[in-house]
């Protein structure tokens, strides 16, 4: 399939067919790595990570704990 590179601004875009964004899992507003390898551009989806709380939690040292901040008087029942 060819596409036309296309001046959008300071820049340039290609259309990417809607066949080939479902194939390659791209879709709107989807964060992508650029890269050139071997004088080719490769457009890849970078996969986020997904987080568990007890893994997050475990990894909590003395050393990297945040200190309990007060942001402003007692407004309610609270003790501070």
């Amino acid at each position: 399939m060819q596409a036309r590179i296309q001046k959008w601004g300071n820049s340039l875009a290609v259309r990417i067919p809607k066949t080939l964004a479902t194939e390659a899992h791209l879709a709107q507003e989807v964060v992508v790595e650029l890269a050139v390898t071997k004088g080719k551009l490769i457009i890849a989806p970078i996969k986020r990570q997904k987080y568990k709380l007890d893994e997050l939690v475990y990894r909590i040292t003395d050393e990297n704990i945040h200190k309990e901040d007060i942001w402003g008087p007692a407004v309610g029942r609270e003790v501070w």
